[in-house]
């Protein structure tokens, strides 16, 4: 299937996977400062972005996906590019690690360590903010014009969403809302956890300490689960870190894709 991506830079290949209900657009604070060391491929994954939805009856499931996602890299004919990925998308990218398709993997505030009870409150959160997403983009961009509605309309998702421009966090939540993988993902993603080693692979794990959505409990035992990878705390970041502090999570990812 088609997938629709943005490509920059020049180096060993780096592919930039974002979490449910957003888009490729989620890596733009970072892309320009890792494109000129890499090779960014940034994805819209399936059903979300504007990559269209998996064809009627295929589950938006861990294998589906991560089978999509390995066809993909071979029509762009990369040999086992280095993968980072940002909670579903950190998932996705652990686990096509953990089945060879990747040289090097990092991971931020991956999805798959949760509690049922942790996932039923990130479900509920997540739809919670889809029906806000709802809003016509005229009353969605007067109230994210003040700081103090940004935080607390965005602030789930972002650490410090008043650092963030207006027509972006509108289109954001236009995306989510649209987003035609959103419901099914959601339910694929039922009782789902990462199971994998990683004993071959590098990998760093980087969580927010101001994330609210899969919160810090979920590091220690991502920690716990994969002793072997590299851990990394980022400082004042929410659960999408990328526009909190582009320079830090830059380094953290050049890094990450250092080795391999």
């Amino acid at each position: 299937m088609d997938i629709v991506f943005e490509r920059r830079g020049d180096g060993p290949p780096l592919l930039l996977m974002h979490g449910i209900g957003h888009r490729w657009q989620a890596w733009e604070p970072v892309i320009d400062l890792l494109a000129k060391e890499r090779d960014v491929i940034a994805v819209d994954l399936p059903g979300f972005g504007a990559s269209p939805p998996l064809p009627p009856g295929v589950p938006y499931d861990l294998g589906t996906v991560v089978t999509v996602l390995g066809e993909f890299i071979d029509e762009l004919g990369l040999d086992r590019p280095h993968m980072a990925g940002n909670s579903l998308g950190g998932l996705f990218a652990l686990e096509a690690a953990d089945r060879g398709l990747a040289r090097s993997v990092t991971a931020l505030s991956p999805a798959g360590f949760f509690t049922p009870m942790e996932l039923r409150y990130a479900a509920a959160v997540l739809r919670a903010s889809r029906l806000g997403a709802g809003l016509p983009p005229v009353a969605m961009r007067w109230l994210a014009r003040s700081p103090r509605r940004r935080n607390l309309m965005f602030g789930m998702i972002y650490g410090r969403p008043d650092l963030m421009d207006v027509e972006t966090l509108v289109a954001d939540a236009a995306a989510l809302h649209g987003a035609a993988g959103f419901s099914p993902t959601l339910k694929a993603g039922r009782g789902i956890t990462f199971n994998g080693a990683l004993r071959d692979v590098p990998a760093t794990i980087a969580w927010g300490t101001r994330d609210r959505l899969l919160r810090t409990g979920q590091a220690v035992r991502a920690q716990q689960a994969l002793p072997n990878a590299r851990f990394v705390w980022l400082r004042e970041c929410g659960h999408v870190p990328m526009a909190d502090d582009p320079k830090l999570v830059a380094k953290v990812l050049l890094e990450g894709s250092s080795a391999g």
